[in-house]
């Protein structure tokens, strides 16, 4: 199952320049949906990430990716 992961582009605290391809190498899978997501309240304070239902905030970006890893879905190997 591919992991669903949702940022803001209106988000003041993240860059997508940088966090895309971020985002990408953590998750190769992923679809990744930006667009506001109406999240205002904690997005206008500090950087987040909404990853396969799950809003992950922290004070940086680099940390938002570090606490985001553990909900990523993993492929399945294939026998």
């Amino acid at each position: 199952m591919a992991n669903d992961i949702r940022i803001c582009d209106e988000c003041n605290h993240i860059k997508m320049k940088t966090i895309l391809p971020k985002l990408r190498k953590m998750a190769p899978d992923a679809e990744i949906k930006t667009g506001c997501i109406s999240y205002c309240g904690p997005c206008g304070k500090r950087p987040f990430v909404y990853i396969n239902g799950r809003y992950i905030s922290a004070p940086t970006e680099d940390e938002v990716l570090k606490k985001a890893e553990p909900f990523v879905k993993q492929p399945a190997v294939q026998e």
